[in-house]
């Protein structure tokens, strides 16, 4: 019986320690410009640099000021998403909001934010 619950114990440890590395094997944020809580002059684009390649087709970024959407054309390129302002941004805090398809089919979405002085 001793011999029978620890290979069933094997077997759990092994399913747990399988699934946990798959889920850190997903896409992620590496980095951003502005970086996240930054502060400084008015960005000329913004950029998400993330550790896979995307999908550009089901990927995007979307700018908030205030709840309003900002405009901005959204550039995909590899693992790079980069947001260009249709015109230059007014001081103020901004949102960024993404959501990203990798070329393994699997969504994530995020945030972050920055000011503008």
């Amino acid at each position: 019986m001793s011999k029978h619950w620890n290979r069933i114990g094997a077997a759990a440890f092994l399913a747990a320690a399988l699934t946990a590395s798959q889920a850190s094997a997903h896409a992620h944020l590496v980095a951003s410009e502005p970086a996240n809580n930054a502060m400084g002059p008015a960005p000329k684009e913004i950029v998400a640099h993330f550790s896979e390649t995307l999908t550009p087709q089901f990927s995007r970024l979307e700018v908030t000021m205030g709840g309003k959407p900002v405009p901005v054309k959204t550039e995909i390129a590899k693992d790079t998403m980069t947001g260009v302002p249709a015109k230059p941004l007014a001081p103020g805090t901004y949102q960024v909001k993404w959501h990203a398809v990798t070329a393994d089919s699997h969504s994530i979405d995020g945030t972050f934010g920055f000011m503008v002085h």
